[in-house]
């Protein structure tokens, strides 16, 4: 096979970590020659999609050109990925031609499988039926939050987990909540995820469940949304519990869709991934395992945490650091600590700034009790954030304040959306 390619570091995927990853490389190292594959046009800030379905940001700010952000030197090969041969050390592109690397970081991001639930793809845009996940649908949650009268009812789903951003399913139903309250509207509001608990980390769960009960929204764990009739506004959802395995069926006025996630076909269907499904790395230093000529971060990969744009931010510096050791043939290698956030809105002027690394540490940034939601965190999700964000895609990381801080075991008294 004849190579239309070659490049001493290839780069799959240009969103947050890879493009990240790029900047960084490029910026160590002016005469590294980088090649970047990625096909879209444009670049998307998809942590602000929450915000834009609560009528809180302008979904236009969302979207940048993606040539903005390619770094000077870099080669744009602007084109699908079919396969990678780890043993040839050969990417084969959509169109059929192939790309030699000599050091591989996969970053190709999370696959969104709309069409795992039944006669979603039909329902989405219309009848009540929105996803923040999709650039064109969080404006449409916003209409729908307003068009909500007394005792209709708005569900909220939840996916088998690992999802992009595990918080964004409770951001949506947050947000709707609060704008419901404060036009003292009341509506059937009901989240249903297929797992126990509000969230993943018992620390934050707790706390999550005052926020829950103060909103009066009811909690369906062990529901997963499997079917969706757009039409006649019905739900139905797969239960197992004590009377077995299930179906249910709920009818809705609204309906928040967080679709199933995987990592992308091309990477579950070859060697690279472990079980699951994700391509297997160290977890500390974001290496393969298997092929040490590979890296890889963000959300196709396996490491044990959530996947958000701030894991992306602790992950970037490392492999960086640890892609530049390996084609310098150094042994010096720097440690990723799982750190990821998730800043949960939990009204339109409270954030509760969930923080965390490996086997759920608590790590926040400020020494205050992450669990109380506050105003100065609504800022740093609004405003900070996104700018923090498009400079991080440039090399710029700024410093990282994250530690490892100890608090009692109980929520702060009074917690309050």
């Amino acid at each position: 096979m004849t190579a239309t390619f070659q490049h001493v570091v290839t780069i799959i995927g240009g969103g947050a970590a890879g493009m990240t990853v790029a900047s960084l490389l490029r910026k160590a190292r002016p005469d590294l020659d980088i090649a970047l594959i990625e096909p879209s046009d444009h670049h998307f800030y998809q942590p602000a999609w929450t915000l834009v379905g609560g009528g809180a940001y302008d979904v236009a700010k969302t979207r940048r050109p993606m040539k903005d952000f390619i770094p000077p030197g870099v080669h744009w090969i602007q084109q699908r990925v079919a396969a990678i041969d780890p043993e040839q050390r050969v990417v084969t592109l959509e169109d059929g031609r192939t790309v030699h690397y000599g050091w591989l970081v996969v970053a190709a991001g999370i696959q969104i499988n709309w069409g795992q639930i039944e006669g979603l793809v039909e329902s989405l845009g219309a009848n009540g039926v929105t996803s923040n996940y999709r650039f064109d649908l969080a404006p449409y949650t916003w209409k729908c939050a307003q068009a909500l009268r007394n005792g209709q009812r708005a569900l909220f789903t939840q996916p088998q987990m690992p999802i992009k951003c595990a918080g964004a399913p409770q951001k949506a139903m947050y947000l709707t909540a609060d704008h419901l309250r404060k036009q003292g509207i009341q509506a059937d509001i009901r989240f249903a995820p297929p797992g126990p608990s509000m969230f993943g980390i018992p620390f934050y769960a707790k706390a999550l469940d005052e926020v829950v009960a103060d909103y009066g929204i009811t909690p369906m764990f062990g529901h997963e949304l499997i079917k969706v009739d757009g039409a006649a506004q019905k739900a139905t959802f797969r239960i197992q519990d004590a009377q077995g395995a299930r179906e249910v069926e709920e009818s809705f006025d609204m309906l928040h869709v967080v679709p199933p996630q995987s990592a992308p076909d091309f990477l579950r269907d070859g060697p690279l991934v472990d079980g699951a499904g994700w391509v297997e790395v160290d977890r500390e230093t974001l290496q393969h395992t298997r092929y040490p000529h590979i890296f890889a971060l963000g959300d196709c990969s396996n490491t044990p945490n959530s996947k958000t744009a701030a894991a992306v931010r602790g992950q970037a510096p490392i492999a960086a650091h640890n892609i530049l050791a390996a084609v310098e043939d150094r042994t010096d290698r720097m440690h990723y600590d799982g750190y990821a956030s998730c800043p949960l809105t939990t009204s339109h002027e409270r954030v509760m700034l969930a923080e965390f690394g490996y086997d759920g540490k608590i790590m926040p940034s400020f020494p205050a009790d992450p669990r109380k939601p506050r105003r100065f965190y609504w800022w740093i999700k609004q405003t900070f954030l996104p700018w923090l964000y498009w400079r991080m895609l440039t090399g710029k990381l700024g410093p990282d304040w994250h530690r490892t801080r100890s608090f009692p075991e109980a929520p702060p008294a009074a917690i309050r959306p």
